[in-house]
């Protein structure tokens, strides 16, 4: 592909942009069970006017864009009030969950520098249910990760927490609720923990902080995990998940300002303009922060808690239903809209792929420590209508794939590769194992269970140096 000569019509432009949907999920059926966080026509258009209407405008330099100031300034204000901010609490608008995380890790981290000079090797404390973009965080940052175990219900182990402390912890994590299996680790008796060693303590609320409040208020048991806790000293929290504003729109917010300021960056090092970025990116374009305004403000506490409402009994139905399957195992029970199942009579990985050939889209997850390879569901506003659908294609599917057996050659994998360094594997050896997944270097494959089932049996370091290898090959 190279750049066209003259320019193309406005009409071959939208035709093509449209052929290169073809192959797209269709989110807008209800039937896609994650990515996309749909809350109906009314509020999608609402989101799509406000951020079309500010789409140019650029946050880099929040003196030239007051409006964007403003945008900022007042959706955090909501967060803050959300989530039981105190009155010297403070935060900032970004990208997503991924950025508002790193921005906490490196907050943290530049914190202790500030207060802790003897910490020259930073570490941080993480469950194995938290999410990866901790591992990033760590990675980009130079923190060194300390994982701590979890219970048979996936919530995080407080003593296992308490006992991996150090002299140069930074950070410790709890998640409310886990991506994987939709629980929330023990956030009060965390924060104690970190609170009692002068410790700063993260909330990752990226997927549920909105909701649970209204989860909350219907009567649903969810534990504080809030700034309403005492030791928890920062937050994150997605807009653009169950809050439904359009991507990207997440905030990362603190207790105070005394740490807040280690989150923001500032440049004079150099011959150009000023640079002060509250955030990661330096150039923004103001669209995400308009629509999450307008989203938030279109929908009002009486539209998110009849969300929420039906949420809470469509989620209850899907467990109800899975629980109940002869074939089917319930990880855990969730305590949000979110949860994973799996089995030990069929190949989840077929099953994914019979779901996923006739309309649905779910989600696979491997195997990691105690956590068997499964079936995640994020119930969105959109799937609510089809549950009973979805129970009854899932049954039927069931049935199609019984005959087909799991992981025919896992066990050689595992023999062969559990004893073996990753990274020391040739080419023409990773070659090999892309040819047994049966991936190609053109398209993407319509089958994934054989690439799954090769992922899940072999070491998570290897899984790794695979994806790297074939993403670095198809780009």
């Amino acid at each position: 592909m190279k750049l066209p000569e003259k320019g193309m019509s406005r009409k071959d432009i939208t035709d093509r942009l449209e052929a290169f949907k073809a192959d797209d999920l269709d989110w807008q059926s209800g039937k896609v069970f994650g990515y996309v966080f749909d809350p109906g026509a009314e509020a999608m258009e609402v989101g799509k006017q406000a951020y079309m209407k500010f789409l140019t405008e650029n946050a880099l330099d929040f003196t030239s864009f007051p409006s964007l100031y403003k945008f900022e300034k007042e959706v955090v204000e909501m967060g803050l009030a959300h989530l039981n901010g105190p009155k010297e609490a403070v935060g900032n608008f970004t990208s997503g969950g991924t950025e508002s995380i790193i921005l906490a890790v490196k907050a943290a981290r530049e914190f202790a520098a500030a207060n802790k000079a003897a910490i020259k090797k930073p570490e941080m404390i993480l469950p194995i249910t938290a999410h990866a973009a901790f591992h990033k965080a760590a990675k980009y940052l130079g923190v060194t990760i300390v994982p701590t175990g979890v219970d048979e219900n996936f919530r995080a182990d407080v003593t296992a927490v308490k006992n991996a402390i150090t002299e140069n912890t930074i950070l410790i994590v709890g998640s409310a609720p886990s991506y994987a299996h939709g629980v929330i680790d023990p956030i009060a008796a965390m924060a104690g923990v970190a609170q009692d060693n002068n410790i700063l303590f993260h909330t990752d609320a990226c997927v549920g902080g909105f909701m649970l409040p209204f989860f909350k208020k219907l009567g649903e048991a969810v534990p504080d995990f809030d700034f309403s806790v005492p030791g928890v000293t920062s937050i994150s929290m997605d807009l653009h998940k169950y809050a439904y504003t359009p991507k990207g729109a997440s905030l990362v917010l603190y207790r105070n300002k005394e740490i807040r300021k280690h989150q923001i960056f500032a440049c004079s090092h150099w011959t150009g303009y000023t640079i002060i970025n509250n955030a990661i990116m330096s150039s923004r374009s103001g669209g995400p922060m308009a629509a999450a305004y307008a989203v938030l403000n279109f929908i009002g506490k009486e539209g998110y808690l009849d969300i929420a409402r039906k949420k809470i009994a469509a989620t209850r139905k899907l467990v109800e239903g899975i629980r109940d399957h002869k074939d089917l195992i319930l990880m855990a029970e969730p305590d949000f809209c979110m949860f994973s199942f799996t089995s030990k009579t069929i190949s989840v990985f077929h099953l994914i792929d019979e779901m996923n050939a006739i309309g649905w889209y779910i989600q696979p997850a491997l195997s990691y420590a105690h956590s068997r390879h499964n079936i995640h569901l994020s119930i969105n506003f959109s799937n609510v209508k089809w549950v009973e659908a979805f129970l009854k294609d899932l049954t039927q599917s069931i049935e199609k794939i019984r005959h087909i057996p799991y992981g025919a050659t896992g066990d050689a994998l595992k023999k062969e590769f559990e004893n073996k360094d990753p990274n020391a594997l040739s080419d023409a050896e990773i070659a090999q194992l892309l040819e047994l997944a049966e991936i190609g270097g053109k398209g993407f494959p319509k089958q994934m269970a054989p690439i799954n089932e090769m992922l899940d049996a072999v070491p998570a370091k290897l899984r790794e140096r695979l994806l790297v290898e074939y993403t670095n090959m198809i780009f």
